[in-house]
């Protein structure tokens, strides 16, 4: 039986062919765009772990917090950098730093909002930071790798025209090697877009989180009493209002 010696022919217009002959602009594209890429999957990944730990701060929060005894007792049960520990203790301490001469004017339940609504605004600043850079990548990646392939395009044109060869085999290779960083804009731009609309998603629920608990939190440290979302889980409830919240003035 004949054995048949196959040739292997390297394509000049592949990945490699277009990083070495595409110039400096071409390189500089398709690193521009692998750098894109590689940051958005970073702020991905770093999102939904960030995403991980304050969905478990909320368990937390739900399971022993509000079955402490007191809101102190509370705050100690949450760990150390818990964002709903940090927004207990902005509460508290704006029920113990009412009186004064600044702050005697405004009503107690106005200042408890406004201290636990800085600080829910401080928790949803980080929770959203690093979303306008997906953003970005999916808007902009695209038309970075456009920009590639019109320059290879006008290059190898350019080319073509000066060697005097304007057969469809000297066109088709160039041009599809210059489709390269098109192809490449689309590899960066459509993770960043996806995981951008995932964790906005994502995002929400966290941040109706927030506001449930600071809500709670101020009709508690106000009136004395958490009130119950109907569609809230677990029933648990502070067994008696703080010292603090039955001073009003």
């Amino acid at each position: 039986m004949a054995t048949q010696n196959v040739a292997t022919v390297s394509n000049p217009y592949g990945m490699a062919g277009t990083w070495e002959h595409g110039g400096f602009v071409i390189q500089f594209v398709m690193v521009l765009l692998l750098f894109m890429s590689l940051v958005s999957w970073y702020v991905i990944f770093t999102k939904l772990w960030d995403q991980r730990k304050l969905r478990q701060a909320a368990r937390q929060a739900e399971k022993q917090f509000w079955a402490a005894p007191s809101i102190k007792e509370g705050v100690e049960k949450l760990k150390k950098g818990n964002e709903f520990r940090m927004i207990a203790e902005d509460g508290l301490r704006a029920v113990s730093h009412h009186d004064g001469r600044l702050t005697d004017r405004i009503d107690l339940h106005e200042w408890i909002t406004m201290s636990l609504q800085r600080s829910v605004d401080q928790v949803n600043s980080t929770l959203t930071k690093g979303l306008g850079l997906l953003a970005t990548v999916g808007s902009s990646a695209p038309f970075v790798g456009l920009f590639g392939t019109v320059w290879g395009v006008m290059n190898a044109l350019i080319a073509i025209g000066l060697a005097g060869q304007a057969s469809i085999g000297k066109v088709a290779g160039p041009v599809g090697g210059a489709l390269i960083t098109t192809a490449l804009g689309l590899f960066a731009a459509v993770p960043a877009v996806w995981g951008y609309n995932w964790l906005l998603g994502r995002n929400k629920n966290l941040q109706d989180a927030l506001r449930n608990f600071a809500s709670d939190l101020h009709a508690y440290l106000v009136s004395g009493a958490r009130v119950e979302s109907p569609g809230s889980a677990g029933g648990a409830r502070p067994a008696a209002a703080p010292a603090a919240a039955a001073t009003r003035k």
